[in-house]
């Protein structure tokens, strides 16, 4: 049997932060979580909302997710991805019609892939 999203992701540290296109979490044991729309990150401050494909940096509450552990992963029925993590952040991402909006990736290629219209590969 094949791990749930939740098991593959749970418990791993947050090495490095990269933006360009989207965003990439490098995390522990080779695994990276890619995001290629927006997305929201929710505090208990408030919400920040970020738009990678606009070039912004590492910025604001993202900066705290460095060195975080993920505590949860949850996939919605459409699509989208939430990410818990142990600073008390989370991580947003809606689903996307048109687009693969997130992907986690391990050492030997994809684990999870959200397909146009709410589709799960993985």
């Amino acid at each position: 049997m094949s791990e749930s999203i939740a098991e593959v992701l749970a418990g791993r540290q947050v090495q490095r932060i990269r933006v360009g296109t989207g965003l990439r979490l490098e995390l522990a044991g080779a695994v990276t979580v890619l995001i290629d729309s927006d997305f929201r990150l929710l505090a208990a401050g408030g919400v920040e909302h970020f738009y990678p494909q606009l070039g912004t940096g590492v910025t604001g509450g993202l900066t705290v997710l460095t060195g975080s552990r993920l505590t949860g992963a949850v996939v919605s029925p459409a699509g989208g991805l939430e990410l818990a993590f142990d600073c008390g952040r989370r991580l947003v991402v809606p689903p996307d019609t048109a687009e693969h909006p997130w992907q986690v990736l391990g050492p030997h290629g994809p684990l999870f892939t959200a397909e146009p219209g709410g589709y799960l590969t993985g």
